[in-house]
């Protein structure tokens, strides 16, 4: 049927209230659902906005009668009516669930075969198939919501920079390829046949060098793909809220972002976030937790106890001390009640974070066990629990390795049994700065320095002297915001002279050649009057799921990749046309069996 100028909108869906009784309205949207009752037919009609309840009955006129009875989930519609109460029989789940429209006049825009799967959110759906149909998962009104928020988180983001001052400019997506920690993403150039561009990891060089020419805060909604492997958090296109400032130091890039956080969690949940925010280096986070984005909901500390064990004679302990590891503990409160079965169950969750085992000790109704008790003194026993605050109802769970084992095992046990004992209330948000990263990290495969964040990120002023005495040791000036266990935005002051710079390189390995093969274009650029400068950017993805309150990412993106970084709407990645393989001078040498 044609779609008239009389039969567009007057009013979303929920846009309606008990206000409007009376007045005649047009709506548009598909059939949620139509129930048939003989002389009665109701349709829930769905908008973007939510639904509304269209009404038919003895009275209405014949046609239109005939017309719902016809009508079939996801048939689009126009209809047109006059607002009414539904009297006692008030749906308090819906946001229209006081009125309804009584109908006089409705078309069939178009009708829709029957769908992979229900339209509404009680239906369990797999995943595949969710992603197969995408288009009409997103009908379904929680999904719908996180994409609707999603928009509103980015307005209020834009309008909140927009006031302090940023200028919102956007960056290139066809670059340089420059090593930024990830795969590049590579498109192969037709007009230079055997030459490439990178899609960017982020905007990083490209806002610094807004900087560099006078634009003192800038913010953009940027793309970023990164050729790495995915999980829950994690996709290969991703958007970042991304920043910069000149003429700041630290404390201002905290300042202005936190306000923003408080606001948006203000204005979107209702929620009133002091600030300024705690800090916490990140030595002390790693001790504290385990973790460089801690959870802040609850306890279940890390306690060290490789001066208590030094010397003793279990060798699970000795040898991890001995090779320049540490034996470190958390005391989950109430975990007692975790039967062995679930014990074990965390101990194999703990073999993911490579750690070879995890020792324990719990006390229920005065009633002791431990898997290493017996190969201790009981001066050494009696350390251990007076080290960890040791109460009947603990579990106490050990491991002993590497540092980085240990931290990383100890931090992931010690979130998991929070989930397990129902601590994670998503209702509670606890957030912080992570201050004073390394510089560098040590790729335990290479055993060469890497930067832990990238390599334009200012050392500690007090710091440099150790430059060349203990490189590990050397503090950056970055800075993370985590909320509950999750970072959602960090950054750094940058390097601003060419001297730091060509250091910072040397130290990575990176002579003065190829730090003008790679990065020629900013060696040059910092020879010509560069302010102090940092910033620091928000996983847009990551900001919006804690909103909604899910943990996948894919939930709040519209069209998001699967496991394997495929569509399985569009079906992309998909082979190429051989013609177009041929303008751009490229020969696949793929073997069928290979795909």
């Amino acid at each position: 049927m044609p779609f008239l100028k009389e039969d567009k909108r007057t009013h979303y869906a929920t846009e309606l209230s008990e206000c409007d009784i009376g007045k005649k309205v047009t709506v548009n949207g598909w059939c949620a659902r139509q129930r048939d009752l003989g002389s009665l037919i109701f349709i829930d009609l769905r908008d973007r906005s939510g639904i509304i309840q269209i009404a038919f009955d003895e009275n209405t006129d014949r046609d239109v009668f005939g017309v719902a009875s016809d009508v079939r989930s996801e048939y689009v519609l126009t209809v047109t009516g006059t607002v009414r109460s539904r009297g006692a029989d008030v749906n308090k789940s819906r946001a229209t669930g006081a009125i309804e429209i009584y109908a006089e006049k409705i078309k069939i825009l178009c009708t829709a075969e029957t769908t992979p799967f229900e339209i509404n959110d009680d239906v369990n759906v797999r995943g595949d198939l969710r992603m197969q149909f995408r288009y009409l998962d997103l009908r379904r009104p929680s999904v719908t919501e996180n994409i609707i928020t999603r928009s509103k988180i980015t307005s209020l983001a834009l309008d909140y920079y927009a006031k302090n001052g940023f200028l919102y400019i956007e960056t290139p997506c066809l670059i340089r390829p420059t090593p930024e920690g990830a795969r590049d993403y590579l498109v192969p150039s037709r007009i230079a046949n055997g030459k490439f561009y990178a899609l960017p990891q982020s905007p990083q060089l490209y806002k610094q060098l807004l900087m560099y020419a006078g634009f003192d805060r800038y913010v953009q909604l940027a793309r970023c793909f990164r050729d790495e492997d995915l999980r829950a958090d994690r996709q290969p296109e991703f958007t970042q809220l991304d920043l910069e400032m000149s003429f700041m130091d630290e404390d201002d890039i905290m300042t202005v972002n936190e306000e923003f956080v408080a606001k948006l969690f203000h204005e979107m949940l209702g929620v009133e976030i002091k600030t300024p925010l705690p800090r916490m280096t990140w030595r002390e986070a790693m001790e504290r937790f385990g973790s460089d984005k801690p959870d802040l909901r609850f306890g279940f500390e890390l306690v060290n106890l490789t001066d208590i064990l030094k010397d003793c004679a279990f060798r699970v302990f000795a040898g991890a001390i001995s090779g320049g590891g540490s034996v470190r503990a958390i005391n989950v409160k109430g975990g007692a009640k975790f039967s062995r079965k679930e014990i074990d169950s965390l101990t194999e969750f703990a073999k993911s974070y490579r750690a070879k085992g995890v020792a324990w000790l719990k006390s229920s109704g005065g009633e002791r066990s431990s898997s290493y008790a017996k190969f201790l003194t009981d001066e050494e026993n009696a350390k251990i629990e007076e080290a960890v605050g040791f109460e009947d109802g603990d579990l106490v769970l050990i491991v002993a390795d590497r540092n980085s084992v240990v931290f990383d095992t100890l931090g992931a046990l010690r979130r998991e049994c929070a989930r397990r004992l129902g601590l994670l209330d998503p209702h509670e948000f606890k957030m912080l700065w992570v201050t004073e990263f390394p510089l560098f990290e040590l790729d335990e495969e290479t055993g060469a320095y890497k930067p832990m964040h990238h390599p334009f990120t200012a050392p500690m002023e007090e710091d440099l002297p150790l430059l060349d005495t203990d490189t590990g040791a050397v503090r950056s000036r970055a800075y993370d915001i985590v909320i509950n266990g999750t970072e959602i935005g960090g950054g750094s002051i940058r390097i601003s002279t060419p001297e730091m710079q060509t250091l910072m390189f040397s130290k990575l390995g990176i002579g003065k050649e190829e730090a003008n093969a790679k990065f020629g274009f900013l060696m040059e650029a910092l020879k010509y009057g560069i302010p102090p400068h940092g910033g620091m950017a928000f996983g847009l993805d990551r900001l919006v799921a804690e909103i909604v309150g899910t943990e996948d990412i894919r939930d709040v993106i519209a069209f998001p990749k699967a496991q394997n970084a495929s569509e399985l709407m569009s079906k992309a990645p998909s082979d190429p046309d051989p013609k177009a393989l041929l303008e751009l001078g490229l020969k696949l040498d793929v073997k069928e069996e290979d795909k």
